[in-house]
């Protein structure tokens, strides 16, 4: 599916989702400028882009950092006449904090932890998004994508984590309000459990996770690649339908039928909300997973009555 003439950015592409991101947009003909804090593994990312044959430009900047993000903007304003098409808020400094700090409580933890959770990936996000909807809106078209997680839904991790990507939900949710009368999209994007370099060091290399975390270690083992969220992008920025679908909360494995997409590597997507894939997370229900047929889901709204607050 080619984007061709198209100009994205992807925030955080040195590794993990936003890298596969990066890849898969460049694979589709897109010219992807690629943002992180290191300019090393920046580099590795623009190499395998051009082994793939598509186009990058590696930009250091940390998403901390307003000055940085403002020369990245004055930057493609200068070298694309201002325009932009896709923009992918990825960027995520909070993974190595979230494992060192496993099993604590918020109050056992210094406030600072916050900032590590948060600033990259929420404060940030919003930067990006204002900068590029300066561009977007002129052109009366455009695409925001904002990674989050089923972590905005209920607790996972710890109270930062699970604050930061409900907010996330919600920026993505109430800037589509203001910017669908001007042509331009903004989309929250639900990954799975992803197999990325920092989880695999993190969680499935090592033996010191406590017995409850054992589960999300056992998802996280058999998770997507990092290029899925990048080929439902893909198909997502060419749907006819887009609008319909701005202020959403999207998942991966939802996009993946609605494209009839597998992931990279050949296997079916895993779809957390099939009553096949509950069933099976439950000792005494696990059986009735295997005889319930794999096209049954839970009706979206039943995940928001579950974890209702009134």
């Amino acid at each position: 599916m080619s984007l061709s003439g198209w100009v994205c950015v992807v925030t955080g592409a040195s590794r993990g989702i936003g890298r596969g991101i990066a890849l898969q947009l460049s694979e589709a003909g897109a010219t992807v400028y690629i943002t992180g804090r290191q300019e090393k593994t920046l580099k590795q990312t623009a190499a395998e882009v051009k082994e793939r044959g598509g186009y990058c430009v590696p930009v250091v900047c940390d998403s901390t950092k307003d000055d940085d993000i403002e020369e990245l903007f004055e930057q493609i304003k200068c070298e694309q006449n201002g325009r932009l098409d896709i923009l992918v808020n990825s960027a995520y400094a909070g993974v190595p904090a979230i494992f060192e700090n496993v099993g604590k409580k918020f109050w056992e933890i210094d406030p600072s932890f916050w900032d590590s959770i948060n600033n990259a990936g929420l404060r940030g996000h919003y930067i990006f998004s204002v900068y590029a909807s300066r561009l977007m809106v002129p052109q009366g078209r455009g695409l925001i994508v904002t990674i989050s997680s089923f972590g905005g839904l209920q607790y996972i991790f710890n109270v930062p984590y699970g604050v930061g990507k409900a907010a996330c939900d919600r920026l993505a949710a109430d800037m589509a309000v203001e910017l669908k009368s001007r042509g331009v999209a903004s989309v929250s994007l639900w990954p799975g459990a992803v197999k990325t370099e920092l989880v695999s060091q993190y969680m499935l290399e090592t033996d010191s996770l406590p017995g409850a975390n054992m589960k999300l270690k056992t998802l996280f083992a058999n998770g997507e690649t990092t290029e899925l969220s990048g080929k439902c992008i893909v198909n997502l920025a060419k749907d006819k339908s887009l609008m319909s679908l701005t202020g959403k909360v999207l998942m991966t494995c939802d996009l993946a039928r609605r494209y009839g997409m597998r992931d990279i590597d050949g296997r079916i997507v895993a779809d957390y909300t099939s009553l096949k894939f509950l069933l099976s997370q439950v000792p005494y229900l696990s059986w009735l997973s295997f005889v319930v047929p794999s096209f049954l889901h839970l009706p979206r709204f039943v995940l928001t009555l579950a974890n209702s607050r009134f």
